[in-house]
């Protein structure tokens, strides 16, 4: 299979990154990774007319953990992601979540802004995203905006980037105080796309009482899907039966069948798979209180 024919830009600065998509509009495609829109050229699913590489715009490959927030730039590889120590200790659903993206000659080239953007609705990221209210930013010869989470994913394959636009930084809030999370999901090989994930965050009182419990799903729904357990397990203790949130979740979820998974069967991975990650998450936010504590 061969790519259709287009022109090829490699622009050396955002600037010029911006001017080149504002020439453009919506006959452009930008290449990070590659590693989504190369097979969709190569399957002639798409026919940009051009190609804006911004593979040499280094200012983009950033990854910067402060307190509030991990915020990820547009050429940070998913690999660099998953090594980096200071993402890892704000928020660590983040690398538990990209440890799972692929195989590692994927997460070596691979971008995490780049997968926010193709949204697809069984990838890790956007679900990951949701949960944790972040955003992203966009950039344009005009100007910026940021898009929160809750309004960037518009659609299976669909995001809130419009023509001309460069999605430049993620932003991840960071785990706050006696909080924990945990992500789990399902293959049918290790690699493949998940039948169903769910990607959870506890947050407990001073009692190490569940106060809030949220969770966000893939691969069930056409854009992720976000959760409110708390009403289900609010007021139990860290380490009480929660499978009332199992309960809930198998109930809230109308997934889609496919040739991977029957409805049914995704509709009862989402319940077991909250059970189990919810768990992990609960006994991580007691251990961060208390861990915290001792401090």
């Amino acid at each position: 299979m061969k790519p259709p024919a287009f022109d090829y830009s490699r622009p050396e600065s955002l600037d010029e990154a911006l001017g080149l998509l504002a020439e453009s509009g919506p006959d452009a495609k930008v290449l990070a990774g590659g590693q989504s829109l190369l097979p969709l050229l190569s399957m002639r699913l798409i026919a940009p007319a051009r190609l804006v590489d911004v593979n040499r715009l280094a200012e983009l490959a950033y990854i910067r953990s402060g307190p509030d927030a991990v915020r990820v730039g547009a050429l940070a590889r998913h690999a660099a992601v998953l090594r980096d120590a200071g993402a890892r200790e704000r928020q660590p659903l983040l690398a538990e979540a990209v440890a799972v993206i692929a195989h590692p000659t994927i997460r070596n080239r691979g971008t995490s802004v780049g997968s926010l953007v193709h949204a697809d609705p069984s990838a890790e990221l956007p679900a990951v995203l949701c949960l944790l209210d972040g955003s992203v930013t966009v950039a344009s010869a005009t100007g910026r905006r940021t898009v929160p989470a809750a309004e960037f994913f518009t659609g299976p394959l669909e995001s809130a980037v419009r023509p001309g636009e460069l999605a430049i930084e993620a932003s991840f809030p960071a785990l706050p105080a006696r909080a924990g999370s945990a992500f789990a999901e399902v293959s049918r090989r290790h690699g493949d796309y998940a039948i169903c994930g769910v990607a959870v965050l506890v947050q407990l009182d001073e009692d190490l009482r569940i106060s809030t419990a949220r969770a966000g799903y893939l691969s069930v729904s056409a854009t992720p899907l976000v959760l409110d357990l708390t009403e289900a397990i609010s007021g139990r203790p860290h380490d009480a039966d929660l499978s009332a949130a199992a309960a809930f979740a198998r109930a809230a979820v109308d997934p889609e069948p496919d040739i991977h998974a029957s409805a049914a069967y995704r509709r009862q991975l989402a319940g077991v798979l909250t059970g189990r990650a919810l768990g992990i998450a609960a006994r991580r936010a007691a251990g961060n209180a208390t861990g915290a504590a001792a401090a």
